[in-house]
C-alpha cells in the first residue's frame, strides 16, 4: 500500500515536498513514480526511477524544478517541488510496480500500486 501526504496550497514560485510512503513491498525492488492529473486532463508522468538504485527520470515540464528521491529503508520516496507554477495544480499520485521495464516508467498503465493521491493547489 501506498499513502501520499503533503499537498495544499501555496502562491506561485513557492516550494512543497510531497512524501509517499510504502508498507507490505520489498521497496527497493519496485519502481516508483509521481504521476499528476489536473482537471480535465489525462494522468502524466512526473518523475520516477526504475529501481531502488537508478537514476531519476523527470518529465521535460518539471525537470530543474522537481526533484525526486527515495528512502529505500524508510520506504518512502518524495517528491521536491520548487518555483511552483499554477499549472502544477493538480492531484499527485504516487505508485508502484515490481514488474515493469524501463519503457514503461512513465506509463500509468503500467503500475499495480497507487496511493490516494494529494492535492497540489498554486494560485495567488
Amino acid at each position: 500500500q501506498l499513502q501520499a501526504s503533503g499537498g495544499g496550497l501555496v502562491q506561485p514560485g513557492a516550494s512543497l515536498r510531497l512524501s509517499c510512503a510504502a508498507s507490505g513491498l520489498t521497496f527497493s525492488a519496485y519502481a516508483v513514480a509521481w504521476f499528476r492529473q489536473a482537471l480535465g486532463k489525462d494522468r502524466e508522468f512526473v518523475g520516477g526511477f526504475h529501481r531502488g538504485g537508478s537514476k531519476p527520470m523527470y518529465a521535460d515540464s518539471v525537470k530543474g524544478r522537481f526533484t525526486i528521491s527515495r528512502d529505500n529503508a524508510k520506504k518512502t520516496v518524495y517528491l521536491e517541488m520548487n518555483n511552483l507554477r499554477p499549472e502544477d495544480t493538480a492531484v499527485f499520485y504516487c505508485a508502484a510496480s515490481r514488474t515493469i521495464i524501463l519503457s514503461q516508467l512513465r506509463v500509468p498503465s503500467s503500475y499495480s500500486n497507487w496511493g490516494q493521491g494529494t492535492l497540489v493547489t498554486v494560485s495567488s
